[in-house]
């Protein structure tokens, strides 16, 4: 019997709904129309104003200390990323606890192979977000030597275009961070699939108002906006 089989047409639904709508929502914040920015699209803003201000701050103590800061938060969250991966392998590799939790939440009497797909599915976003946050730490780094190769002095030909390179490796950073982040909702959310297709349904649809809220609707989009209306 193919394990497909053991899955139904409302879990196939709930998957797609699932993936899309991590899809989507990534591609809505992202590429935000111009008369409605989520928050990621005026913090670039944000970003770029930063590098360009940084080139007549002198000492740039200040400039490396913030870049500090977000290479801290990367490495938190890479850090985090990685141990529950490797509690979410130790679960799968368990399968008689994997399937005395699953009695607990469901009172099911599923294979334990069904338990252990749900589990897979839910570390492959806590995965990528693994991923995400390594190579945004390390963009976070090409940053912070492309912001040592400023020149101090401002009348400088190559003082606006290595400014300008910063600016374009801290966005690109931010942007893998911000990826890893929502990966994170998604499989916090993907974890109501162990009790059945509708809760998957009903939490990936509260992650995608809850994303949506942060990035379109929120007090700090309003805070962000108040710098860019004339």
């Amino acid at each position: 019997m193919s394990r497909l089989s053991l899955f139904g047409f409302l879990d196939s639904l709930a998957v797609a709904f699932w993936v899309l709508g991590w899809i989507g929502i990534g591609l809505a914040i992202e590429h935000a129309p111009g008369d409605r920015p989520s928050v990621s699209v005026l913090m670039t803003r944000y970003r770029r104003e930063w590098m360009r201000q940084m080139i007549t701050r002198q000492p740039r103590i200040f400039d490396a200390s913030i870049l500090a800061t977000l290479r801290q938060g990367t490495s938190f969250f890479a850090s985090a990323s990685m141990i529950a991966i490797g509690g979410g392998l130790a679960l799968v590799g368990n399968t008689e606890h994997l399937l005395g939790l699953a009695r607990d939440l469901t009172l099911d009497t599923a294979p334990a192979v069904v338990w252990e797909v749900k589990l897979l599915a839910v570390l492959l976003f806590v995965t990528n977000a693994f991923l995400k946050f390594v190579w945004s730490h390390r963009l976070f780094g090409y940053c912070a030597v492309t912001m040592a190769a400023v020149p101090n002095d401002v009348d400088d030909a190559q003082a606006h275009l290595r400014a300008e390179q910063a600016a374009d490796l801290n966005i690109y950073a931010a942007k893998s961070f911000n990826r890893g982040m929502r990966s994170l909702y998604f499989a916090l959310g993907g974890l109501a699939w162990l009790l059945g297709a509708i809760p998957l349904i009903l939490a990936t649809t509260i992650t995608l108002l809850v994303l949506w809220r942060r990035e379109f609707a929120s007090d700090s989009r309003r805070a962000l906006m108040k710098g860019t209306q004339s």
